[in-house]
């Protein structure tokens, strides 16, 4: 596959007439050991700009670790990771101008109130006051924020603290978005308003890359997805190309494997049925 090189300080070159676009994201190769255990073992893939791509795995299939890679936070033993043509460790800078992150497991300047904590992202990013003030005041009325902006985030909810995050990640507008299972601990309605966000996010030309476990939610949500298991992208494509006529949970599991059929526990049949007689007395 050909790429575009990067241009001078780091700038993707323009493409040629006839050159194929850019994708947001490239990984080529991408690979991490931790002692004797290969979290991620040559990863390649591709994602298209302007794309809701999702990315599945079970538990330990190396989606944090790959998303780590890719976005300048844990640095790869093998590959190349490149964000709209430039490469994230060679000009990490220039790369990370380029997108927004929401890390699994973030940890966040939790003495600052939510206000202050994104007005504090957006100022980071060197954006001007009058503009960070008035992003800040939007974003956090859109995320239902807007009545705990002078709380200190030490006191949010899991699913306050995930929205602050979210925030902090969308303040400078990115071309990219890595999200790390973003409605994890968040209520329905919040959720809603989240995808709604990123909705426009993407029709507006940016790209969303989201991991999660909710296979619903993924087929719902994205047009694109990669299935990850054991370090290594198992199928990757349109969601309609990977689902293959079945639904995305059941082509996950036929992927994946390990599924166990449940035999035996008859002391639990037992005791149920036990109780079940012991009420109806």
């Amino acid at each position: 596959m050909t790429f575009q090189p990067p241009g001078q300080h780091g700038q993707p070159a323009p493409p040629g007439p006839s050159s194929p676009p850019v994708p947001a994201l490239s990984l080529l190769g991408l690979a991490k050991r931790f002692g004797d255990k290969i979290a991620v073992d040559g990863i390649s893939l591709d994602v298209p700009a302007g794309s809701f791509y999702g990315v599945v795995g079970p538990n330990g299939a190396g989606k944090t670790t790959t998303l780590s890679m890719a976005t300048g936070l844990l640095r790869p033993d093998f590959g190349t990771a490149l964000i709209h043509g430039v490469d994230v460790w060679q000009h990490p800078l220039e790369a990370k101008k380029l997108m927004g992150i929401l890390p699994d497991g973030v940890r966040l300047f939790d003495r600052l109130s939510g206000e202050q904590l994104v007005t504090y992202a957006g100022l980071l990013r060197g954006m001007d006051r009058e503009m960070v003030a008035s992003r800040v005041a939007e974003l956090l009325a859109a995320l239902d924020l807007d009545s705990d902006a002078g709380t200190l985030v030490v006191d949010y909810s899991a699913g306050m603290t995930k929205k602050i995050a979210l925030a902090s990640a969308l303040i400078h507008a990115p071309r990219l978005l890595v999200l790390d299972e973003p409605f994890e601990s968040v209520d329905p309605i919040s959720a809603a308003n989240i995808r709604d966000i990123l909705d426009r996010y993407v029709a507006s030309g940016g790209t969303v890359i989201v991991s999660s476990h909710v296979m619903d939610l993924v087929q719902r949500m994205c047009d694109h997805v990669a299935v990850v298991a054991g370090g290594r992208v198992l199928a990757a494509g349109t969601v309609e190309e990977v689902r293959a006529g079945a639904s995305l949970e059941d082509r996950f599991v036929q992927l994946v494997g390990g599924r166990n059929h449940t035999e035996g526990l008859e002391w639990l049949r037992t005791c149920l049925l036990y109780t079940s007689d012991a009420a109806d007395e």
